[in-house]
């Protein structure tokens, strides 16, 4: 039995028989759910239970992604100095998940495995580790969830970064989002919008949109208006995907440094929007600040709509922290598959079906999400396009054991796979490495010597996906 394996509680069991006839009835039946531990940080926790058994009409689905947020740079996650009372708060009304993870560690890869429930490598576009240039993005044949939802009655939007590739033959338009809002490119400068190579980032479908105010003030009005919004009886996916707090390391109110990068933009300093000469712990705080108040408007503005109650919310990051992202006690960063590279803060929210202050550590990662997503919503995938990420909508609703099996990640020069509390990894060194996550999540006691035996099962298991990938391009 593992570690996170379902256990009744008498309470969930004692509230879920009561509604559990009319649960089923609806095609959402209720039961209690797993008992979940959690890392020392955080809020008070409790049990966790199954949803609270209300047969529900299909949801609306709001996905929020961070970009470069690091899974303890929230309060709710126990950052020392950091405050983040929305999001605090939008855990107390949900899930808050101690082992979630990105689909990889860098931005566009996991936006891949996020928007196909796929591993990235299944598409030629998720082989960029990130898409840096318009040669590749993701095809407008493969389905996505919002092709998917839209097929099913959704209204569907994107509002924000996108990173799955270029106009004129990518876009959130061409793969199944009604309204698109945002930027293509990994990233840009947060005022005049420029990219890496001075080329003007922020448009409306695929139409440049001129606005220089500062971005996330743009996008929150703009996801605040969807939210808000009359969509005539229709169910609706909204991906708010920010770009805060990637670099450049940019504040609302920071006109002189932004007047500096864009300087050095338009002189040919291809790195300028890497600004690694600015920057600092504080900085990063007001960045991570200003999310968290974004966050808290948006979701005013659906508590003023009146659609709260039948919204699912869930809130991510893309992948690890950066150099200013705090994320003990966890080993690596941003485009490692150590953990700070690919554990992630990650919250979810559905008044209507899931009872609040509940903590899991079911490992979960972004494919899993779409599953999910798609299951709550009455969607199928395409069978010619069977996804990588399990629906935890069993698990969440009605009290189902959570399916266990092995968490895959891939990156150039990395390799990982978690099964249970076992992680294999082989970092650029070229060393297999085996460690315990119960007991070592810094991933530090390498238990490769003393258990050979585990270490060559999960390194065939690793191989054994990795035959079915496209391979990386010479």
């Amino acid at each position: 039995m593992s570690s996170y394996e379902n256990k009744l509680s008498r309470r969930a069991f004692t509230g879920a028989v009561g509604v559990a006839a009319a649960a089923t009835a609806a095609g959402l039946g209720a039961a209690p759910a797993q008992a979940a531990g959690t890392p020392s940080a955080g809020p008070a926790e409790r049990e966790f239970r199954a949803s609270r058994g209300r047969p529900s009409r299909r949801p609306n689905i709001l996905f929020i992604l961070g970009d470069d947020l690091g899974w303890a740079d929230l309060s709710a996650y126990g950052s020392p100095h950091i405050r983040t009372p929305n999001l605090d708060r939008l855990a107390r009304q949900g899930v808050r998940f101690t082992d979630a993870y990105s689909g990889s560690a860098t931005c566009s890869p996991t936006r891949f495995s996020l928007y196909t429930g796929r591993y990235p490598a299944r598409t030629r576009g998720g082989l960029a580790e990130p898409i840096a240039d318009r040669s590749v993005g993701l095809e407008p044949t493969h389905p996505t969830l919002a092709s998917l939802l839209k097929a099913s009655g959704y209204a569907t939007a994107l509002i924000g970064k996108w990173h799955a590739g270029y106009l004129p033959d990518h876009s959130p338009t061409k793969s199944g989002w009604d309204e698109f809002f945002g930027n293509f490119g990994g990233a840009l400068e947060y005022y005049s919008k420029l990219g890496p190579g001075g080329e003007y980032d922020l448009y409306e479908g695929d139409a440049e949109y001129k606005d220089l105010r500062y971005y996330t003030r743009i996008i929150t009005e703009r996801a605040s208006e969807y939210v808000s919004r009359d969509h005539r009886g229709r169910p609706w996916l909204l991906n708010l995907n920010f770009t805060t707090p990637h670099w450049p390391w940019i504040a609302d109110g920071d006109t002189e440094q932004s007047a500096e990068i864009v300087r050095r933009i338009r002189a040919g300093d291809g790195r300028a929007l890497w600004h690694q000469d600015g920057g600092s712990v504080e900085k990063y705080k007001e960045m991570v600040e200003d999310l968290d108040r974004s966050v808290g408007e948006v979701l005013k503005a659906l508590k003023r709509s009146g659609q709260e109650e039948h919204t699912v919310v869930v809130f991510s990051s893309d992948n690890g922290g950066e150099r200013f992202s705090c994320n003990w006690p966890l080993s690596g960063n941003k485009a490692s598959l150590q953990e700070g590279g690919i554990r992630v803060p990650n919250i979810v929210r559905w008044p209507a079906r899931l009872d609040g202050g509940q903590v899991s550590r079911v490992p979960v990662f972004s494919p899993d999400w779409t599953a999910t997503l798609l299951e709550v919503a009455g969607a199928r995938p395409h069978p010619a396009y069977p996804l990588d990420g399990v629906s935890l909508a069993g698990y969440l609703l009605r009290g189902e054991k959570a399916v266990e099996r092995d968490l895959f990640w891939r990156v150039r020069g990395e390799r990982a796979l978690r099964r249970g509390n076992w992680k294999y990894y082989r970092g650029k060194s070229g060393r297999d490495q085996l460690f315990d996550l119960a007991g070592d999540i810094r991933e530090q006691a390498d238990k490769a010597t003393v258990e050979p035996a585990r270490l060559a099962e999960l390194r065939a298991a690793w191989e054994a996906v990795d035959a079915g990938l496209l391979p990386y391009p010479a």
